[in-house]
């Protein structure tokens, strides 16, 4: 997310009746709070990945928290899955179609080649294929979701 994007998002927040804002993008979610006059202060929190994922920032009556997902994920992802990445940013679909089936199911068996899902990139259909044979473990994203280059979408345990 483009850094004057969020502060046009605090300005709005500041000049508005709004108390409290949050969004997502991806794997990144940002809450944007109003604090009451008494409690004005400033605080910065960088985060790496081994801290809290959650960082804050309080600025003249604004609180701002930033928490990455994807940092999350990390921490749960045992060492013997196998990630499916997302090749393009775009928009994550699980099935071809609204009304259709979704390409595969946590449990489902697949071989190298399966199409798993379709990351749509400005207007064009990208069929998202398996590049291992293995068991879906866990699906990662949300359906009609969008996906950022090389987010994990699959979880996959190898055969």
């Amino acid at each position: 997310m483009d850094i004057n994007l969020i502060k046009k998002l605090i300005k709005i927040v500041e000049d508005s009746e709004v108390t409290e804002f949050s969004v997502q993008e991806g794997d990144l979610k940002i809450k944007i709070s109003k604090n009451t006059p008494s409690n004005q202060h400033f605080q910065f929190q960088h985060v790496s990945p081994t801290q809290n994922p959650i960082a804050k920032v309080q600025t003249n009556e604004i609180n701002i928290e930033v928490e990455n997902k994807k940092t999350i994920q990390e921490s749960s992802i045992s060492n013997n899955l196998h990630e499916i990445k997302s090749p393009i940013v775009g928009t994550f679909y699980r099935a071809p179609s609204p009304d259709a089936e979704p390409y595969v199911q946590v449990g489902d068996t697949i071989s190298k080649g399966t199409i798993l899902c379709i990351v749509e990139a400005m207007k064009l259909m990208n069929e998202i294929e398996s590049d291992i044979d293995g068991k879906i473990v866990k699906i990662l994203v949300d359906n009609a979701t969008p996906v950022e280059y090389n987010q994990p979408l699959f979880l996959v345990e190898p055969l």
